[in-house]
């Protein structure tokens, strides 16, 4: 990757209400092999803990911590992304959830990942109950690969040459082969295309769906396989009532070769001003 072909990064974190599990995440944000040069979380109506949390971080913080909030209203994941995407004063987007800890070089794989006309989606690897709790006790942020209570073994190792070997090669086309929680985009790309589709109320697919758009944008997709390394923190899985509908919209945009969806992040372009300053919090 040529370092000059962008000049600010942003690191975007979803959560709603585990302030536990967003301070693990934090941690590990804290102690990337390479910084970047703004986190931005979106907190999708969180109480106050979560605003404690971030609060008690940002001191100790060694770039700008900037907290993006909206009322809590439902799942509104993608109106929340939206927001702390207009917020960003960053070329390069970086996105994951809060219930993540990273590998020490996630941010510094991404950026080596990074190139025009192209997005980038990754994978996981998950905890089981057992270590999860350990570590969220702890407040442990760094995991072992052959830890006990980890999965998807091939997933746990960021090895460079294989990474870029792979970028290209693997399941470029599959539009189901990526998950929100670990993904990057250009911002002026997400632009392109008026950012995440708000019509999805309800978990699931909007992830796939900003993918369609981008590849009917002439964009191509990128793997993070053996990099770009997240550990997901267990939950019990979330309610899927929406997804008929989100499938609904999905396939709308696959037929239709969908590019810009109509309710979008531009809404946001004219009443937010990119972040400049560390201690500024947006409540929208």
């Amino acid at each position: 990757m040529d370092m000059k072909t962008f000049s600010k990064s942003a690191l975007i974190i979803s959560t709603y209400n585990w302030p536990e599990a967003l301070r693990l995440c934090l941690l590990s944000v804290r102690e990337q092999s390479v910084l970047p040069d703004e986190v931005i979380i979106a907190d999708d109506g969180s109480t106050g803990q979560t605003a404690e949390v971030i609060e008690a971080l940002r001191p100790s913080f060694p770039m700008k911590l900037i907290h993006v909030w909206q009322e809590d209203e439902g799942f509104q994941l993608s109106k929340i992304r939206n927001k702390a995407i207009a917020s960003s004063s960053a070329d390069y987007i970086i996105q994951i959830d809060g219930d993540l800890i990273l590998h020490k070089h996630f941010v510094k794989d991404h950026l080596a990942l990074s190139k025009r006309g192209t997005f980038v989606a990754g994978s996981r690897v998950l905890m089981n109950k057992e270590l999860s709790e350990n570590m969220l006790g702890r407040q442990q942020a760094r995991v072992a690969p052959f830890q006990q209570g980890l999965g998807n073994f091939s997933n746990r190792f960021s090895i460079t040459w294989l990474c870029r070997y792979m970028a290209d090669r693997y399941k470029t086309q599959d539009i189901f082969a990526l998950r929100g929680c670990n993904m990057a985009f250009w911002r002026e790309d997400l632009l392109r295309v008026n950012g995440y589709n708000e019509v999805f109320h309800a978990w699931g697919r909007e992830d796939n769906e900003i993918a369609v758009r981008l590849l009917n944008a002439g964009l191509k997709k990128r793997a993070a396989k053996f990099g770009g390394v997240v550990f997901h923190i267990y939950h019990p899985e979330v309610d899927r009532g929406g997804c008929p509908k989100n499938e609904a919209y999905l396939t709308d945009a696959l037929l239709n070769k969908t590019v810009y969806c109509s309710k979008g992040i531009h809404q946001y372009l004219e009443s937010i001003e990119p972040v400049r300053m560390a201690e500024q919090e947006f409540a929208l």
